[in-house]
């Protein structure tokens, strides 16, 4: 499990295909080394540490995992975002993430908002229904507070901290992102399509 609290920002040094995709991710020493096995969110992904020394890992890419998510498009000195995982007894600063990717999405505009900015992703019908203002999002790894919400799109808000230690800061109209939605709000929706709840019949029971 993860929080969303990126840590690093990493550099893609090598990219492999033999028998499956092969990621070689460099980054900055973390004050505790990582160990073999371990998990690694890396764009938002949760891989597993197959090699490693003090400032790179390689990992590999299940062929599911490349088809949902953007990371058989990485080439060598791509940025991306790094989280080792959650331990008993860490803080958790951001919401729960699982790494595992729900959808890509598609950046459709960045509003400039006085020192901040506005990113607007089309994320589809399904991902949107299940996500709610002020509610959480994750893209790219990143813990996001939703701030606009549409049939299609969420729009998140972005300070010049996470700009700057995430590779959101970077991002430009028309790249894509991976996007996780809040695993609360997709057991909710799972509840209430498979008892036949609606918002009627909440209205109706005066829950709305």
């Amino acid at each position: 499990m993860f929080t969303g609290l990126i840590q690093k920002i990493g550099t893609v040094k090598r990219v492999s295909r033999g028998s499956g995709l092969v990621l070689e991710i460099g980054f900055t020493p973390w004050t505790r080394p990582l160990e073999e096995g371990e998990s690694v969110a890396v764009n938002g992904v949760c891989l597993t540490v197959v090699k490693f020394d003090a400032t790179r890992f390689t990992a590999d890419v299940l062929r599911e995992t490349e088809s949902r998510t953007g990371l058989g498009e990485l080439v060598p000195g791509a940025k991306v975002n790094l989280e080792r995982a959650l331990r008993s007894g860490d803080a958790m600063g951001g919401h729960i993430v699982q790494g595992h990717v729900d959808t890509r999405g598609k950046i459709i505009d960045k509003i400039p908002k006085g020192r901040d900015f506005q990113l607007r992703v089309r994320c589809g019908r399904v991902l949107a229904a299940q996500s709610v203002l002020k509610g959480s999002i994750t893209i790219d790894g990143v813990s996001l507070t939703i701030s606009a919400i549409g049939d299609d799109y969420l729009g998140v808000d972005i300070i010049p901290t996470t700009a700057k230690e995430t590779t959101l800061g970077l991002k430009k109209v028309g790249e894509m992102v991976n996007l996780e939605g809040d695993i609360v709000g997709k057991y909710i929706a799972k509840t209430a399509k498979s008892s036949g709840l609606t918002e009627d019949k909440l209205l109706a029971a005066g829950f709305i």
